[in-house]
């Protein structure tokens, strides 16, 4: 599906601010914040009526929670290079940016404004309700007022070629890698060596979480949470290692910085909603935990609703240079 689309603010599911009242147990976590509540399956929800080979979807209301942190946390310290080496293109046409397991393109509605001239942003998801999103929130117009356009493209990234990314100036996206396997990496670094472009790649987990005031079961549940990333073949905090060693064996430049949420309680709603999705995808991983969990979590979200309670959640961000195609670096 490729569409021409005339971009405005809106669309987006209204969240509720602030928490709620909350049950001592893991219920009332939006799909995507955890699991989906059956062993084995991803935090997806469907929406809509779908057909049983449909893909599940992320809830649009979990992706616009977690917008604000993400776009604090995202490493700004990358924008720079990045813009040097997008300045330094052949041809005054404007860039062309595929924007990978777009979502609601939250990563647009960042970056787009922070670079300068003509954009062409090919936005690329495999569930429609999420791509209609993202097209009808992008942005307009990038930093120096030049033109932004859209289109979208419904596909699974897993299958990505260099073909597809032909003409293409820059590939991004957000909180991708760490739901991703190996092979995948592999051909996604592959895809952009190929088409000899930069690949901007944020908000992967690190695998490390710091709650102040801290709790004897912080540890347990981190570490039973990481193992739950991993199931299924994915690579969860494993995954920036990998693709960082997948681009530099395709001949790419790669840099790496730290891109943390800082939730304090001006995030109390995502920290509630994270601490759910956190703690059940752990008791998920190991059953074993549940009584213990029940209470640790009361207890943090009772923290949390009181104002009491900081979270560092670390993520990394990849930049990759890759050499252009049909000349060197």
């Amino acid at each position: 599906m490729t569409h021409q689309v005339t971009t405005h603010q809106s669309g987006m599911i209204p969240v509720q601010p602030g928490p709620r009242e909350a049950p001592e147990s893991m219920d009332g976590v939006i799909p995507g914040a955890g699991p989906s509540g059956r062993p084995g399956s991803r935090p997806t929800v469907k929406l809509r009526e779908a057909g049983p080979d449909d893909p599940p979807r992320y809830a649009p209301e979990w992706l616009q929670l977690r917008e604000p942190a993400d776009a604090a946390a995202r490493a700004h310290d990358l924008l720079d290079p990045l813009r040097i080496r997008l300045a330094n293109l052949p041809g005054k046409g404007g860039v062309v940016i595929h924007d990978l397991g777009c979502g609601t393109g939250s990563m647009g509605r960042w970056l787009a404004p922070c670079l300068d001239g003509a954009q062409h942003w090919i936005l690329h998801d495999r569930d429609p309700y999420l791509l209609h999103f993202a097209a009808v929130a992008s942005p307009r117009s990038a930093a120096d007022g030049s033109r932004v356009t859209v289109e979208t493209r419904r596909g699974d990234i897993a299958r990505l070629t260099p073909d597809a990314l032909h003409g293409a100036s820059l590939v991004t996206a957000s909180a991708l890698l760490d739901v991703l396997t190996r092979e995948e990496i592999d051909t996604l670094a592959a895809a952009c060596a190929g088409a000899g472009c930069p690949a901007l790649l944020t908000l992967s987990v690190a695998g490390r979480v710091e709650l102040t005031p801290s709790h004897p079961l912080d540890a347990e549940i981190a570490q039973a949470f990481n193992d739950h990333q991993r199931r299924d073949g994915l690579l969860g905090p494993d995954a920036v290692t990998a693709a960082a060693e997948a681009f530099s064996e395709n001949g790419a430049t790669v840099r790496l910085h730290p891109s943390p949420w800082r939730l304090g309680p001006d995030q109390a709603a995502l920290t509630e909603q994270w601490l759910r999705g956190w703690v059940g995808a752990a008791v998920e991983q190991r059953p074993e935990l549940r009584a213990q969990a029940d209470a640790y979590l009361a207890e943090r979200l009772s923290a949390c609703a009181a104002g009491e309670l900081r979270v560092t959640v670390h993520h990394t961000d990849l930049l990759a240079f890759c050499r252009p195609a049909g000349g060197a670096s």
